[in-house]
């Protein structure tokens, strides 16, 4: 999004596209009704994203990345992540909260994108992560007195900041492709 090499920017924009087109689906699980287009709309536009950037990554693979010599710390970052959202889900579920699934691992993807911007050396990464800690974190007060699904707040929060972010970072990479 805000970094100078260009493979990972191509890779940051397909796998947002990508990752909205997850969460748009997940917002599927138990819409409003006035929301399905949109989350299908979103989904298809994720899609778009994935698969041009992924095709522009891949053409893009010789040029330099900010995780070369750091696969490690990446690998580990993810795994923390998995753990974290996995372990919070296991504890939501044993507690009878399943409901607040989708809003847990939307706070933990959100959060990990903060040490990964320092990977990326992408700042833009870190504001996507601090806007969806604020969002998320304003939705769960009115999540507290629902009975729906947290997948209908935690979804489209999730699925359009990631979309947005996917459309910016693929403008700002067009000037390099």
């Amino acid at each position: 999004m805000l970094t100078g090499f260009l493979r990972d920017q191509c890779f940051t924009t397909a796998w947002f596209g990508l990752m909205a087109f997850v969460w748009f689906g997940w917002a599927q699980e138990d819409p409003d009704r006035r929301w399905r287009i949109w989350l299908g709309a979103g989904s298809v536009l994720g899609v778009g994203f994935a698969v041009a950037f992924g095709v522009l990554t891949a053409a893009n693979w010789d040029q330099p990345s900010a995780l070369e010599g750091k696969y490690a710390w990446f690998g580990v970052l993810v795994a923390a992540e998995v753990v974290a959202a996995g372990a919070g889900c296991l504890v939501l579920a044993r507690r009878g909260a399943s409901r607040w699934m989708a809003w847990w691992v939307a706070l933990v993807v959100a959060a990990h994108f903060l040490p990964l911007a320092l990977l990326l050396e992408d700042l833009g990464v870190a504001v996507v992560g601090v806007v969806q800690l604020v969002a998320l974190g304003a939705a769960a007060r009115s999540l507290r007195g629902a009975t729906t699904p947290t997948s209908r707040s935690a979804g489209p929060i999730m699925g359009a900041t990631l979309l947005l972010s996917a459309a910016i970072s693929a403008v700002l990479a067009a000037p390099g492709l």
